[in-house]
């Protein structure tokens, strides 16, 4: 029996915020899109709003492709989220299993120190970090980025440490029965059973990686070298103007792979994310 839901002035008003904030998202989306499709000339007499004469024109997404060089740029962005994604959740997950699973004297030290680091803006020690990067002469270098933004990442650590508190310790002690060292418990039995916690891990690590600016501007200095997806949209701004209808051209090209991932992957996605983040 369907029950009806009465209509009071709260709910009008939730429902009104509601569409207010999806409105306020949505805009600058279709105002990017809009602008994507424009002429030269279009962009400089219209407003931001006006559809572009013809929905057809693909010139600004073949300039923005070739002049900002993304396909390199695309090779190099698709090399580091490899590297990173993996090493990260390599080391996450060993690192949460033996703060986790194993209690020594500074286990309750190493976990405030995390939630220490994770207060501290990251402007603020990029002075140290530089400094750390020129000593070892890795600035400038793909591997040398890769190993930096292969550092701890704070939310994905609370994320294993609470999925492994989740997991009964009888399995381990039934590996440990039937003869199997620390390193087989870990990637025969515990590994399988972090997928959830995995994905929700690699979702946050992934999309801050793919939209790196600063750090991938700083440390590679050689943009026709190095360049990422996020650093080949900057070709197009300069001291004398910037050209947002191809900034805004190479914007949609760059959500394309990600879009794709989406689309193919969100059931493992959507799971990822209940289930890896509010387990309980």
């Amino acid at each position: 029996m369907k029950t009806k839901h009465k209509v009071t002035p709260v709910l009008v008003l939730k429902y009104l915020a509601l569409i207010f904030f999806s409105f306020l998202s949505v805009l600058p989306i279709v105002s990017c899109v809009v602008t994507a499709f424009k002429t030269e000339e279009e962009y400089n007499t219209t407003n931001v709003m006006t559809p572009p004469g013809s929905w057809f024109y693909f010139k600004n997404f073949t300039d923005a492709f070739s002049r900002a060089n993304m396909g390199r740029g695309f090779v190099c962005s698709a090399i580091i989220l490899v590297s990173v994604l993996t090493i990260s959740t390599l080391l996450g997950t060993q690192l949460a299993y033996v703060l986790d699973r194993f209690k020594f004297v500074g286990n309750k030290l190493i976990r405030n120190m995390f939630l220490f680091a994770s207060l501290l803006p990251g402007v603020a020690m990029q002075v140290a970090v530089y400094e750390i990067m020129f000593k070892l002469h890795l600035i400038n270098s793909l591997p040398g980025y890769i190993i930096m933004m292969c550092g701890t990442d704070i939310i994905s650590i609370y994320i294993y440490i609470q999925f492994f508190e989740n997991i009964p310790t009888d399995i381990d002690e039934s590996g440990i029965i039937d003869g199997a060292n620390y390193f087989t418990i870990f990637y025969r039995l515990l590994f399988p059973l972090l997928k959830p916690a995995i994905v929700t891990s690699c979702i946050l690590k992934g999309v801050a990686t793919y939209n790196e600016y600063y750090a991938a501007n700083l440390y590679l200095q050689d943009k026709k070298k190095y360049p990422t997806v996020a650093t080949s949209l900057y070709t197009f701004v300069g001291p004398l103007g910037s050209k947002y209808n191809l900034i805004c051209a190479g914007v949609i090209i760059s959500i394309i792979p990600a879009l794709i991932v989406f689309i193919t992957c969100q059931k493992k996605i959507y799971s990822g994310l209940t289930s890896g983040a509010v387990k309980s």
